[in-house]
Protein backbone atom coordinates (compact mmCIF):
# COMPACT_ATOMS: atom_id res chain seq x y z
CA UNK A 1 0.00 0.00 0.00
CA UNK A 2 1.32 3.62 -1.01
CA UNK A 3 1.89 5.75 1.61
CA UNK A 4 -0.67 8.65 0.55
CA UNK A 5 -3.56 5.39 0.63
CA UNK A 6 -5.71 5.35 3.77
CA UNK A 7 -6.26 1.77 5.52
CA UNK A 8 -9.63 0.77 6.34
CA UNK A 9 -11.23 1.96 9.71
CA UNK A 10 -11.39 -0.94 12.17
CA UNK A 11 -14.88 -1.15 13.66
CA UNK A 12 -14.34 -2.69 16.92
CA UNK A 13 -12.24 0.65 17.65
CA UNK A 14 -13.14 4.25 17.76
CA UNK A 15 -10.23 5.75 18.25
CA UNK A 16 -6.82 5.78 15.64
CA UNK A 17 -4.27 3.82 17.34
CA UNK A 18 -1.59 5.60 15.39
CA UNK A 19 -0.95 9.07 13.88
CA UNK A 20 1.50 9.53 11.47
CA UNK A 21 4.59 11.61 11.98
CA UNK A 22 4.78 12.23 8.39
CA UNK A 23 2.08 13.87 8.67
CA UNK A 24 1.81 15.22 12.35
CA UNK A 25 5.56 15.79 13.31
CA UNK A 26 4.51 16.71 17.29
CA UNK A 27 2.86 12.75 17.29
CA UNK A 28 6.27 11.48 17.74
CA UNK A 29 5.90 13.20 21.33
CA UNK A 30 2.83 12.96 22.28
CA UNK A 31 1.95 15.84 21.41
CA UNK A 32 -0.80 15.33 18.67
CA UNK A 33 -4.68 16.25 20.02
CA UNK A 34 -6.59 18.78 21.75
CA UNK A 35 -6.22 19.74 25.50
CA UNK A 36 -9.78 20.72 26.38
CA UNK A 37 -9.60 20.95 29.76
CA UNK A 38 -6.20 23.27 29.26
CA UNK A 39 -8.12 25.50 27.50
CA UNK A 40 -11.20 26.02 29.76
CA UNK A 41 -8.64 26.66 32.36
CA UNK A 42 -7.19 29.35 29.99
CA UNK A 43 -10.80 30.47 29.11
CA UNK A 44 -11.51 31.34 33.07
CA UNK A 45 -8.37 32.66 33.95
CA UNK A 46 -9.28 34.88 31.09
CA UNK A 47 -12.70 35.97 31.88
CA UNK A 48 -11.01 36.56 35.72
CA UNK A 49 -8.06 38.55 34.55
CA UNK A 50 -10.84 41.10 32.17
CA UNK A 51 -12.78 41.52 35.38
CA UNK A 52 -9.56 42.26 37.42
CA UNK A 53 -8.68 44.64 35.28
CA UNK A 54 -11.85 46.90 36.21
CA UNK A 55 -9.79 48.22 39.36
CA UNK A 56 -7.47 50.55 37.28
CA UNK A 57 -6.72 54.19 36.31
CA UNK A 58 -9.80 54.99 34.12
CA UNK A 59 -12.29 57.21 34.87
CA UNK A 60 -15.49 56.37 32.64
CA UNK A 61 -17.48 53.12 32.87
CA UNK A 62 -17.48 52.00 28.89
CA UNK A 63 -14.41 50.68 29.59
CA UNK A 64 -15.96 48.47 32.99
CA UNK A 65 -19.28 47.82 30.93
CA UNK A 66 -16.56 46.07 27.74
CA UNK A 67 -14.77 43.96 30.31
CA UNK A 68 -17.93 42.44 32.42
CA UNK A 69 -19.30 42.10 28.71
CA UNK A 70 -16.47 40.00 27.16
CA UNK A 71 -16.28 38.18 30.65
CA UNK A 72 -19.45 37.77 30.75
CA UNK A 73 -19.57 36.38 27.44
CA UNK A 74 -16.58 33.83 27.76
CA UNK A 75 -18.37 32.63 30.84
CA UNK A 76 -21.52 32.14 29.30
CA UNK A 77 -19.54 29.83 26.14
CA UNK A 78 -17.87 27.79 28.80
CA UNK A 79 -21.38 27.36 30.95
CA UNK A 80 -22.81 26.61 27.40
CA UNK A 81 -19.86 24.00 26.71
CA UNK A 82 -20.57 22.05 30.11
CA UNK A 83 -23.93 21.68 29.71
CA UNK A 84 -23.58 20.67 26.14
CA UNK A 85 -21.01 17.99 27.39
CA UNK A 86 -23.12 16.56 29.64
CA UNK A 87 -26.24 16.07 27.36
CA UNK A 88 -26.45 12.18 25.71
CA UNK A 89 -26.25 12.82 21.86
Amino acid sequence: MAATELEPADNERAVVPRVDTAEVPSAAWGWSGESPRTFRIAGWFVALALLAMIIGNHDGRVEDLFLIGFALSIAGLFIYDAIYRRRPR
